[in-house]
């Protein structure tokens, strides 16, 4: 999360890393749900995308709420990202990620 906060806040020189692209939001468009500088997520065909950067942190920043994604320093995103995530349940599944073939050496 805060590799893509550095991302969006432009920390990083923009030639050099993924592009994310904003949710426009409008008088017909409020959201009550996470926060109002949510991320678009565009939908994969294969499913070796599904297990890169950009696709697997756009759901956990849209459910981030506003006070977590305005701050204004990183040092602010992480304390309090810190003190929101203790009461999140956090799950992982550890079987979306696998190799594909055999790549032992015997």
């Amino acid at each position: 999360m805060i590799e893509l906060f550095k991302i969006l806040k432009g920390i990083y020189d923009p030639s050099c890393v993924p592009q994310f692209d904003l949710v426009q939001l409008s008088e017909e468009n409020i959201r009550t749900r996470g926060n109002n500088y949510k991320l678009i997520q565009h939908h994969c065909h294969y499913g070796l995308r599904k297990l890169s950067f950009t696709y697997r942190v756009i759901p956990i920043w849209n459910s981030l709420p506003n006070h977590v994604v305005f701050a204004n320093t990183i040092n602010t995103f992480k304390n309090r990202l810190d003190k929101f995530w203790p009461d999140q349940e956090v799950l992982y599944d550890y079987n979306t990620i696998h190799g594909i073939g055999n790549r032992s050496l015997l």
